[in-house]
């Protein structure tokens, strides 16, 4: 098991990636709802998969959070302090929206690969096989966001 230091590692990663997969939910809420053009039925139900997927798994990890014995991030100020994204515009295009999705779901799979490598390393079982799954799901969407933009 863990030290407390490596714990405490391990907690601010997780803390991270919720806060990091807050704001990519609320920017994919965005483009969901203002997203127009041609693909508008095609992106507005993929980015609804996507926030609708990724809402039941923020709790998972902050539930991990708990269950290592600290308090899991909340608030919207406090989530978007802690984010490192851009907020996308209410109107920005389509392929802008895809764009910017693409690069916020890279971010996060880089925040869950960190915290996937400390949990690796104290012997968290249960913390890196939740974070391989989130990595897989997020390099998902990065592949099928790309694939749009190659059109």
């Amino acid at each position: 098991m863990a030290n407390v230091e490596e714990n405490g590692n391990i907690i601010e990663a997780l803390r991270l990636v919720v806060a990091d997969s807050y704001a990519l939910l609320g920017d994919t809420h965005l483009c969901h709802w203002n997203v127009r053009g041609p693909g508008f039925f095609a992106l507005h139900g993929a980015f609804e998969q996507q926030y609708t997927e990724l809402f039941p798994a923020i709790d998972e990890i902050a539930e991990r959070i708990r269950a290592l014995r600290s308090m899991a991030p909340g608030g919207i100020a406090r989530l978007a302090s802690m984010a490192d994204f851009e907020q996308i515009d209410e109107d920005a295009s389509a392929e802008t929206m895809v764009a910017h999705l693409a690069e916020l779901n890279s971010k996060l799979v880089e925040d869950l690969k960190i915290a996937r490598n400390l949990a690796n390393e104290c012997g968290d079982d249960e913390t890196e096989d939740l974070m391989i799954a989130r990595i897989q799901v997020h390099e998902k969407n990065i592949w099928m966001l790309n694939s749009y933009l190659d059109t």
